[in-house]
């Protein structure tokens, strides 16, 4: 073989890094994702596709303000935590399909707390989050329990937990009184649950620094801070600790981490555990918000399952369960759906989760790209170690 030039060497250098490998796959991904989205605006309404596209990126970056930036940023808050939720399941080789009813009790959890426990002041919505996390984490251990002990299939379990969360949520939502026994939690005259009191709102200062004076008559809090903090400390947890490292050598091989002493299956239940905690905080963010103006968010008793969850898988996905990449894929599929949402007076909002869904789909193409450059340079090296010397 012929001496490598500097360029073929930087190139290869350049492509044995996983980090940036990575970092290509997403990016193709993207690409080949809106690529499909034209074509399919293209042929459904042709002369306002190029527009589409346009408004979609261009413009709504042109016209963005600092209430529309604000709003984009808080509207990625559950797509990250639930993105983070998702991928640390992933990193022990589970699939945590059950993000969306975890969510979903962490959310009745934080109401109660919200409407019930009025005596905690300024620390009332902290406690909210918090018992939102213990409910979301007890949601998950079951699953985690039934894979570990009997084997059940999480994917199996999760979805069957996702159905059992909804209706006990909505049957205890209906059914909670208080002592005048009137009920506490439920409107009935508009069949979806009361706002929370603005005691109970999550803050919208940070160490002094007020979010709503830098992004004035947005629906941004410190919920976007906290997904940010939680993903610093789930990457702390996957890769800086014993724990964590246990956690992926099960997800990489679990049969050559139990050879090695790694307890699987209290990895297994302690890894959904903290996946369901995560999602728990994520629909007590989301309860506990004051949004704009302080009207508050409520939940509608339909039997319908959250599409948060669902939202989630994709935001892991995107960022390959990276838990600094969910970051930036949240905040990424939150600016395709906001811009979608400002789209619509041109064609359906709806292209915006038609382009979100195909990215998805080209994740797993990308994926086939990026083993097949390394096991090139595999090869490669391997050829190389092959010739004899001269």
């Amino acid at each position: 073989m012929k001496e490598m030039n500097w360029f073929e060497r930087t190139i290869r250098k350049i492509l044995s890094n996983r980090g940036f490998l990575s970092l290509l796959a997403t990016f193709i991904a993207i690409i080949i994702g809106l690529i499909i989205g034209l074509v399919i605006m293209l042929i459904a309404k042709p002369q306002n596709a190029f527009a589409g596209i346009e408004y979609l990126f261009g413009r709504w970056l042109s016209t963005a303000t600092p209430t529309r930036i604000g709003t984009w940023l808080h509207y990625s808050t559950s797509l990250i935590v639930l993105g983070l939720s998702v991928a640390f399941a992933f990193k022990t080789g589970l699939f945590n399909i059950g993000a969306t009813g975890q969510y979903t009790v962490g959310l009745f959890a934080a109401l109660y707390v919200g409407m019930a426990w009025t005596g905690l002041g300024q620390f009332q919505w902290l406690v909210g989050i918090l018992i939102a996390g213990l409910a979301g984490a007890f949601w998950g251990f079951f699953p985690g329990f039934f894979k570990s002990r009997f084997k059940v299939h999480e994917v199996i379990s999760s979805i069957m937990f996702n159905y059992i969360g909804m209706y006990l949520v909505n049957f205890l939502i209906t059914n909670v009184r208080n002592g005048s026994g009137e009920l506490m939690l439920f409107d009935s005259s508009f069949g979806r649950t009361f706002v929370v009191p603005s005691s109970s709102y999550v803050p919208t200062t940070f160490f002094g620094i007020d979010l709503r004076a830098i992004f004035p008559g947005s629906d941004i809090d410190i919920g976007f801070i906290i997904a940010i903090l939680l993903a610093l400390l789930v990457f702390f947890i996957l890769y800086k600790t014993k724990f964590g490292f246990e956690l992926r050598a099960c997800g990489y091989n679990r049969h050559a981490a139990q050879y090695s002493g790694v307890n699987e299956n209290r990895s297994i239940t302690l890894s959904m555990i903290i996946s369901g905690a995560l999602a728990g905080i994520g629909g007590g963010l989301f309860i506990l918000a004051s949004r704009a103006g302080n009207v508050g968010n409520i939940y509608k008793t339909v039997d319908v399952l959250l599409p948060e969850g669902f939202n989630g898988i994709s935001v892991a996905l995107l960022a390959l369960s990276h838990p600094i990449g969910i970051i930036l894929a949240g905040l990424f599929i939150s600016f395709i759906q906001r811009g979608g949402f400002f789209m619509q007076t041109l064609i359906k909002n709806e292209i915006a989760d038609v382009i979100v869904a195909f990215i998805i789909y080209a994740s797993a193409i990308s994926l086939i790209f990026q083993t097949r450059i390394s096991n090139w340079l595999l090869k490669q090296r391997t050829e190389k170690k092959k010739e004899p010397k001269t």
